[in-house]
């Protein structure tokens, strides 16, 4: 994938599939290296599916027989130098704490540096096809954080309007972009 937030779409899309009410996505920014983290609640990978799951012809995909997702995700870290890894528990083991987490480094710095891309995009598009779905947001640099957390929206919206109405969405993207227009 050309950008990083593409990562992030299909990623998040995955543990939506699973069931997630609440996925957290997590960037830092430090020393020259991203850190990327997205972590959900869902029902999680057994054990055979997640020793497999860098593998492009290991999917729970339907529609096509590879998944190239998380394995471009893997060489997009381990080209800059970085590395790739995935928790997960299922709900079958542990109903409670159950849920996957990717984490994947990269160093800012290498020529093949796959670049972060459009993330107020990705959240808006997250928050348009899944309004039901909890999302934490939150981008850490050397010059300040910018977050969106869905669960104080939903206190200050209270449950008669959805999380993809219009006019949600076009706040949500005016915060996070000046927010971010704030921290450079």
């Amino acid at each position: 994938m050309k950008e990083l937030s593409l990562n992030i779409l299909d990623i998040a899309q995955n543990s939506i599939k699973a069931e997630a009410s609440l996925v957290e996505i997590y960037i830092d920014e430090a020393n020259a290296w991203l850190t990327l983290i997205i972590k959900d609640n869902g029902y999680g990978m057994s054990e055979a599916f997640l020793r497999e799951v860098c593998d492009p012809f290991s999917t729970t995909r339907t529609t096509r027989k590879v998944g190239l997702g998380i394995p471009l995700l893997k060489l997009a870290a381990e080209q800059t130098g970085g590395t790739l890894s995935i928790t997960s528990v299922t709900a079958e083991a542990d109903k409670e704490h159950c849920g996957t987490t990717v984490r994947a480094t990269f160093f800012e710095g290498h020529l093949d540096f796959t670049p972060l891309g459009d993330v107020v995009s990705t959240v808006v598009m997250l928050l348009l096809g899944s309004p039901d779905v909890d999302f934490v947001f939150r981008h850490t640099t050397d010059k300040g954080v910018v977050e969106l957390d869905t669960r104080q929206m939903r206190e200050i919206l209270g449950d008669e309007v959805p999380l993809n109405d219009p006019s949600v969405l076009e706040w949500a993207k005016e915060s996070l972009m000046d927010q971010y227009n704030s921290t450079r």
